[in-house]
């Protein structure tokens, strides 16, 4: 691990990124264009997310299912407004075995379309219904421009895909899944986030509705951390998705679709890390505690180490994940590559330690004499429990007052415009047309980030156009 400084934030907050995701030991380059080999720790930190988000699908009634990879070209074309969303990203095998295939297949995007037809076998009557699936799989869109994690041409998500004899039923579900993306980013990321509706130019390419949870990164630009699309009957008609009512009537089903990909990873680092490296939110991190042995001679070094065992032992018994760092070199060495790594905790032991029963904490979240505790070996796990509860929240709550503090009231376009330079996002009232929205982006380079779902109510001017509004929405540059 490369004991180099990362660039600072406040210099070039793209190169402080890239040399966090490389210095920490996320990635690894590949040698396919656009693509990238996650590396055991970052993958680590996608077993925490997927572990997290699968509990809450379960618990709500979904089953996790597998669809193939390839699927044929003509599937995509039965659905117009979703191939054309998406044909410029796709990645096509129109040779295998030796032999020029008859139909083209499509490296799977997304999966609306060979679930869609799947569902349509599956579905018969009212009892098969609600239809709930998840998928954990990897998807392929051909970007021309990559970052790690952000946007790569191949990345690792979940994708939920339902089936639902009403509308209502259909909304409740897609709403549902918001929920669980939002409670997932809070409770575990520590990442707080706003949710809303997209606009109709940013919806999902076939939904009736796209709804989003959004976070303010480090640079205040935002970032799109999972979505869930009311499909309305748009996929149900495409693929003769039909059930048999109660009343002996065949109706088309309401479908939804929703996901949140690895590119919550990059939202976790952009979120918390700092000029030191990664900070990672305790629930997630894939070493909550390191254990560092401080000692100088051969007599230290067996005694230190057999209260480092004894102590990590305890701790890993009841169930935290803790790594002995007993490489031979300096402690200095070994505190900034964990710093790097954004371990939330340190714990070091040297021999005054052993003598008095006591070992220091230090928190990765409080930099240096302030975030460290002495404290008795007796009684670590609670001690270690309630500091690991206490990181998640002040790092919930720094990340909360951030973006609190870079959220603006904007209520003209000069003022709209300064801001977009300087970055923040800008509260407004919005009524505009969806011309209006491409060219306040194709001048200002911000997007309409969504329509929170809490409206303050009441009625406003719009912005842009002058004229009355009665809704609020978020703009802001985004990733």
């Amino acid at each position: 691990m490369s004991q180099q400084a990362v660039t600072p934030q406040s210099q070039d907050f793209s190169a402080w990124y890239n040399d966090v995701v490389y210095k920490a030991d996320l990635v690894s380059p590949s040698p396919v264009r656009g693509c990238l080999i996650i590396k055991p720790y970052g993958y680590e930190i996608w077993e925490g997310i997927r572990a997290g988000l699968d509990k809450r699908f379960k618990a709500t009634g979904h089953q996790n299912a597998y669809f193939p990879l390839f699927i044929p070209e003509s599937y995509l074309k039965r659905e117009a407004e979703h191939v054309e969303g998406f044909s410029p990203e796709l990645a096509v095998v129109t040779i295998a075995g030796g032999k020029e295939l008859e139909e083209p297949l499509v490296v799977r995007p997304t999966s609306e379309t060979i679930i869609g037809e799947a569902f349509s076998q599956w579905i018969q009557s009212y009892r098969d219904l609600p239809l709930l699936i998840n998928q954990w799989a990897n998807v392929v869109r051909w970007e021309l421009r990559t970052r790690p994690f952000l946007r790569t041409a191949e990345f690792l998500w979940q994708e939920g895909h339902t089936a639902h004899a009403t509308e209502a039923e259909a909304e409740a579900e897609t709403l549902q899944m918001l929920d669980a993306y939002a409670d997932f980013a809070m409770t575990e990321a520590a990442i707080p986030v706003v949710k809303g509706r997209k606009s109709d130019i940013e919806k999902f390419a076939g939904a009736l509705r796209t709804y989003t949870i959004e976070a303010m990164m480090g640079d205040k630009k935002a970032l799109q951390s999972g979505t869930s699309h009311n499909l309305g009957q748009n996929f149900a008609k495409a693929f003769n998705i039909k059930y048999l009512s109660r009343e002996n009537v065949e109706e088309f089903c309401w479908t939804t679709s929703w996901g949140m990909s690895t590119r919550m990873i990059g939202g976790i680092i952009m979120t918390h890390g700092d000029d030191k490296g990664l900070r990672l939110p305790p629930r997630l991190a894939p070493i909550q505690v390191v254990a560092i042995p401080i000692y100088k001679n051969e007599d230290e070094r067996t005694a230190v180490l057999d209260t480092v065992h004894r102590l990590v032992k305890e701790l890993r018994g009841a169930g935290l994940r803790v790594h002995i760092d007993d490489r031979e070199d300096t402690p200095g060495f070994k505190f900034n590559d964990w710093e790097m790594r954004g371990v939330p905790i340190r714990l070091e032991v040297g021999p005054k330690d052993v003598q008095n029963n006591k070992a220091v904490l230090a928190r990765r979240d409080i930099p240096g004499k302030d975030g460290k505790q002495f404290i008795s070996q007796d009684g670590i796990v609670a001690q270690v429990n309630d500091l690991l509860n206490a990181i998640h929240d002040n790092m919930l709550a720094q990340a909360t007052t951030f973006r609190e503090a870079n959220t603006h009231d904007i209520r003209t376009y000069d003022e709209f415009k300064a801001l977009a330079e300087k970055g923040g996002w800008a509260r407004v009232w919005w009524s505009g047309s969806n011309e209006d929205e491409r060219k306040v982006k194709e001048e200002t380079g911000a997007t309409l980030r969504c329509y929170p779902l809490d409206q303050p109510g009441g009625a406003g001017t719009c912005f842009y156009t002058g004229k009355p509004a009665d809704r609020v929405a978020i703009f802001s540059k985004a990733y």
